[in-house]
């Protein structure tokens, strides 16, 4: 890791004798000793490090303070980091801390921006410590000061936020936005190490004039709550001057974004599926105008793209009757400082829309069979119309081989129209019917190899060595701020499951909110839901099994039934530590190996459907069905499902504090849904972790949490209610 700024040599000495600014009568102890004048111990609890001094010759000024060794060890992470961060008290360990942020890696902090977030608007004495690193990474990455300011934006729109809070996030907002953003290549993931100038990290943060005397004219003034939304929704560009993404990083990134959230918000008005993916096939006709351009997808682990094309024919919207969420598939051009150079030219440049394809540069190679298409980029041309010309070129040239093929007779032996006819008819489906009533079955049943090949084929990107092919869910309805904590808390438990040897498998999926109700998600690609797959495959669980992957017996059947098995218990362990409702055959989903993975965290904590009337009273969801794929209650499958629910609670109980730092500082000043319980949410949470039970009492506990789900009647009275007010099976 980069080495901390010179400024963390005085943080260091501040520990090590104890001096503050503001106090220098003040030193560190060790653990263990105790306040002479309150009588507490000023570590007991971890989080105070500084006291006043005691009587002169009571005991000797250590050194180095046992805290401060822990700062400087190898052990030393962002977990034990944000920990102190929010919990100590004391202005000189803070301030340490904010400074020692610039020494971790960014995809470390990264992880805990939503925490660091919370706590800057929520705590005023934070504040002051992170402000610089949070200004500096927004500096030099456009994708880290877009999530900033997104999530800065979304807690200014809660009604509950006090006026105070309210103005601190509006300066730190105001500072990210105003930012100048001149160099597009910095619009994804970067490395702080690399970026940001060494000498900025020797000064540690104070309230300087710049911080304080920073100017911003009326006409950049954020108004509060409700309001946010209209005017940003009036000051976004005309998609239809197909230059609504052009200008700096920043501006053009918002303004992609926007239109993406502003289509889900057209959705949700049209009530009909199928005119939804209609009036959803022309916005994205409309979208295409403007693109290739600078833009990225936020949801993206790509280092470094740009978005060229997004075809409008594989856009569908999902099934839901109250919201409008709708699936894409984007066509991006990934590149870096290697491959950017070996690009033409003009590919890359600022203004993206004189991307052009020039009809004489369409050409054939008849000896090799294919029709590789050369580009030009210049802007003599409109780019729309020089694609038609293109595409009826090759289509010409394409008639024309054929019609010279067609000369040459062609012979068939019926046995072998038969047999592979036949073939195909007993060949397993790779896809289901498209279905009126649920268009998105069909699109993601489809191998996600097999949609990438097809797509690339058509498009006029796909002979490009970096031409690359991801999704996104649009969303629009849901403040996704209590689904991006369930996403970070399945990070931890994976992680933890990881570190300690655990075979468990859960399937985390990036999420970036933009507002306070709407965001980008990634898809799960090559899964479909238990709603979907018996809908039309019209079999029970274990018949699909059988279908999809062969007799009991077979390698094939039982590598997906280890792997649902594992995948099961991990899904069950999450479900009880963070009390995950909601949990119908339409947010399950089952992948191509046979892993279950859970979606749509609404309801987590303290809140459930129907107002906490408690339909889901049952520690997870295990139903018969499940049971039955693993073998019946009798099988070693069953038997083995049980072990690893024992040995991922056991994991998990020794590193607790992982998952409640990340609850705590989350529900500190929060009203969401998922706290409604206050204080008593991270309470009732550490008391799941029974951190009190002995491992042979645990292993009770477990296998009483088992027979109680398989046997729930709520867990089937809630299926039964889904089934008729939704349809879900």
């Amino acid at each position: 890791m980069a080495a901390a700024g010179a400024n963390g040599v005085e943080d260091e000495e501040r520990l090590v004798i104890g001096s503050h600014p503001s106090s220098s009568s003040t030193f560190l102890r060790p653990f263990g000793v105790d306040d002479r004048r309150t009588g507490e111990n000023a570590l007991s609890s971890g989080d105070s490090l500084l006291a006043s001094s005691p009587a002169a010759g009571s005991w000797p000024v250590p050194r180095e303070s046992w805290l401060l060794r822990l700062f400087k060890s190898k052990l030393f992470d962002m977990s034990i980091a944000i920990g102190y961060l929010f919990n100590s008290k004391e202005p000189g360990v803070q301030e340490y801390l904010g400074n020692r942020l610039f020494s971790f890696y960014p995809e470390e902090v990264d992880f805990y921006l939503p925490q660091l977030i919370n706590m800057y608007v929520q705590m005023d004495d934070i504040a002051d410590v992170i402000h610089k690193y949070l200004v500096q990474r927004s500096r030099h990455s456009v994708d880290f000061a877009l999530k900033s300011a997104w999530l800065l934006n979304s807690y200014m729109e809660d009604q509950w936020l006090e006026s105070q809070c309210h103005s601190r996030a509006t300066r730190l907002l105001r500072f990210i936005l105003l930012q100048d953003f001149p160099r597009p290549s910095s619009s994804t993931m970067d490395h702080c190490h690399d970026d940001v100038d060494s000498g900025s990290l020797k000064r540690t943060h104070r309230k300087s004039k710049s911080d304080h005397g920073f100017n911003v004219s009326p006409a950049t003034s954020i108004p509060r709550c409700a309001s946010n939304s209209k005017v940003s929704r009036q000051g976004s560009s005309d998609l239809s001057s197909g230059s609504a993404f052009k200008g700096d990083s920043l501006t053009c990134q918002k303004n992609f974004v926007k239109a993406l959230d502003d289509i889900a918000l057209k959705l949700q008005e049209i009530r009909s599926r199928e005119m939804r993916n209609a009036q959803l096939y022309a916005e994205v006709s409309l979208l295409n105008l403007n693109l290739p351009a600078q833009v990225f997808l936020p949801t993206c682990q790509l280092r470094g793209h740009y978005v060229a094309r997004i075809p409008q024919s594989e856009a569908t919207a999902l099934n839901s009757k109250s919201k409008a969420p709708y699936l894409l598939q984007v066509e991006v051009i990934e590149f870096d400082q290697k491959t950017l150079s070996s690009f033409p030219a003009k590919q890359f440049k600022d203004d993206m829309d004189d991307l052009t394809i020039s009809q004489n540069d369409v050409t054939r190679t008849r000896s090799e069979g294919c029709s590789p298409i050369s580009f030009q980029f210049s802007g003599a041309e409109s780019w729309e119309a020089n694609a038609t010309k293109a595409a009826e070129s090759v289509a010409m040239e394409t008639q024309e081989f054929e019609d010279e093929e067609m000369d040459q007779p062609v012979y068939f032996s019926v046995g072998d129209v038969r047999q592979r006819l036949t073939e195909t008819y007993n060949a397993p489906k790779k896809t289901f019917p498209r279905d009126p009533e649920d268009p998105s079955a069909s699109i993601l049943k489809e191998p996600w190899e097999d949609k990438r090949e097809r797509i690339r084929k058509s498009s006029p990107y796909g002979h490009l060595p970096n031409w690359k092919l991801i999704s996104v869910i649009v969303k629009s309805g849901d403040d996704l701020r209590q689904e991006l904590l369930a996403m970070q808390l399945i990070r931890q438990f994976q992680s933890v499951w990881t570190t300690e040897k655990v075979p468990l498998w859960a399937r985390p999926y990036n999420l970036v909110v933009t507002s306070h109700n709407g965001g980008l998600i990634e898809p799960i690609t090559n899964a479909v839901s238990l709603h979907q797959l018996k809908k039309q495959s019209k079999a029970s669980l274990i018949d699909y099994f059988k279908k999809e992957f062969g007799d009991l017996n077979s390698e094939g059947f039982l590598t997906a039934q280890t792997n649902f098995v594992q995948s099961c218990a991990a899904y069950c362990l999450i479900c009880y530590f963070i009390q995950v409702k909601d949990r119908h055959n339409g947010n399950i989903l089952l992948d191509s190996k046979g892993h279950v993975i859970h979606i749509d965290f609404g309801f987590i904590l303290s809140n459930s459907p129907g107002g906490n009337l408690g339909f889901e009273n049952s520690p997870f969801k295990l139903t018969r069905e499940f049971v039955e794929v693993m073998g019946g209650l009798e099988s070693d499958m069953y038997k083995y499902f049980k072990i690893l629910m024992l040995q991922g609670f056991v994991a998990s109980r020794k590193h607790m504090d992982l998952f409640l730092h990340l609850v705590e500082i989350m529900q500190t000043g929060s009203q969401l849904p998922c706290f409604a319980q206050g204080a008593l949410t991270v309470r009732r949470m550490r008391e799941r972790f029974h951190m009190s039970l002995t491992e042979d009492q645990l292993g009770v506990l477990v296998d009483s949490m088992v027979e109680n789900s398989v046997r729930s009647w709520t867990t089937r009275l809630y299926d039964a209610f889904q089934w008729w007010t939704n349809g879900t099976l």
